[in-house]
């Protein structure tokens, strides 16, 4: 197998939850080895996450910490403090998720580990960033939905604010986090020089405002919830079918043409109340008013296949089962089953950056707690009786 792009960067771990390991799973994903490094006992709190539990492991944990060895290490003991000064010597990236200042306090700032390892990279994931009036305050992706104005925008007007469906904010945090490493790493190639990089989930999430923060910037109007409905491209939403709801999603006149060719009704795309897009979004309830009945008259699968062909933009609304259980994730290998030691094994989903020469895989399971500490203190250099001596001492 060619190489993957990571092998030989070594990443010290240590996050805890979701926005740190997702990060730290694609970059194992990748070929870096992950040193992942958890309290004693208890280790990360997402092995408590559930249900569901497949045996005593947390569905939650499993699908985000694969490809990593686990440690357990006290981080409030000397001997503890030392391990992490070992591997900080020896590893590539740094990156945690504590509080601001919380790392400082034990004595792993940034400027300290700058000191022990110059050429280390420090990844810094928090609520808010590590400055500004909030940088104290907790944070989960709720919270931070809805301070990013997401919920805002998300549901029917006349329903309450609505999230997405999965802790988007922690996953956009955690793809911030992955660039700003690669970059970092290349960075350092022409340097020679780490650097400290500062992820903030709130600043992640702002930026997919994106054209919703522009339209306000334009003309200081307040973007409100549209429910399924873009706020500018007509028809471009949610339709529903005489058995179920599928979308059609419009973005231009021509496809506007193809879609009344489709219904059977050429004349709109001539009606000058419809012809453009502009006019489209000006009139969006009358010409709801015609394409829903009209719709509403067959089936999903019948709309689908006279659309499809026409290369008008339309889909299915999976559910969970439907996705996963697809003939395109198959072929793309985004549901893989690895061997697990307590649970046989479990699936997880694959990873899709899909690299043609340097691909990356799915090496080894979500580690069981502590599965790797004797390993890792070995190749640090203690001895067998002195790690004897470290789990008499409760240290891992």
């Amino acid at each position: 197998m060619n190489q993957a792009p990571l092998e030989g960067i070594t990443i010290l771990d240590l996050t805890q939850a979701l926005a740190g390991p997702f990060c730290t799973m694609q970059l194992g994903d990748m070929g870096a080895d992950v040193i992942k490094v958890e309290r004693p006992g208890r280790g990360d709190d997402s092995r408590h996450w559930g249900p569901p539990f497949l045996e005593d492991e947390s569905a939650y944990f499993i699908c985000t910490n694969r490809n990593k060895r686990s440690i357990t290490l006290d981080l409030r003991t000397e001997k503890g403090k030392e391990v992490i000064q070992r591997l900080i010597r020896r590893c590539d990236v740094l990156i945690e998720n504590f509080k601001p200042g919380s790392l400082s306090r034990m004595g792993f700032s940034y400027e300290e580990v700058e000191k022990i390892n110059p050429r280390i990279i420090y990844c810094s994931i928090s609520g808010y960033g590590q400055n500004g009036p909030q940088k104290n305050e907790a944070a989960y992706d709720l919270i931070i939905q809805g301070e990013s104005g997401l919920m805002s925008i998300c549901g029917f007007p006349e329903n309450p604010p609505t999230k997405v469906g999965t802790s988007l904010s922690d996953m956009v945090a955690s793809f911030y986090a992955l660039q700003s490493i690669l970059m970092a790493l290349m960075v350092r190639e022409k340097t020679n020089e780490g650097q400290h990089i500062d992820i903030s989930i709130l600043d992640s999430m702002v930026s997919l405002l994106t054209y919703r923060a522009g339209f306000y910037f334009a003309n200081g109007k307040i973007p409100m919830r549209r429910g399924n409905e873009h706020p500018s491209l007509v028809p471009y939403e949610v339709f529903k079918a005489s058995d179920g709801y599928f979308n059609i999603g419009i973005a231009n006149d021509h496809q506007f043409g193809k879609l009344c060719k489709v219904i059977g009704r050429d004349d709109l795309a001539d009606n000058p109340r419809f012809a453009q897009n502009k006019f489209r979004e000006q009139n969006r309830e009358e010409l709801k008013g015609i394409l829903y009945p009209i719709i509403a008259g067959n089936t999903r699968e019948y709309w689908l296949k006279k659309m499809k062909p026409e290369g008008i933009p339309c889909g299915t609304i999976n559910n969970i089962k439907e996705i996963v259980e697809s003939e395109q994730l198959k072929v793309r290998e985004m549901v893989v089953e690895i061997p697990h030691p307590t649970v046989g094994s479990v699936t997880v989903l694959g990873n899709p950056m899909k690299l043609s020469k340097t691909p990356g895989r799915i090496r080894s399971h979500p580690p069981v707690l502590g599965e790797h500490t004797n390993e890792i203190l070995h190749s640090l250099g203690y001895t067998e009786r002195e790690i004897h001596a470290m789990r008499d001492e409760g240290v891992v």
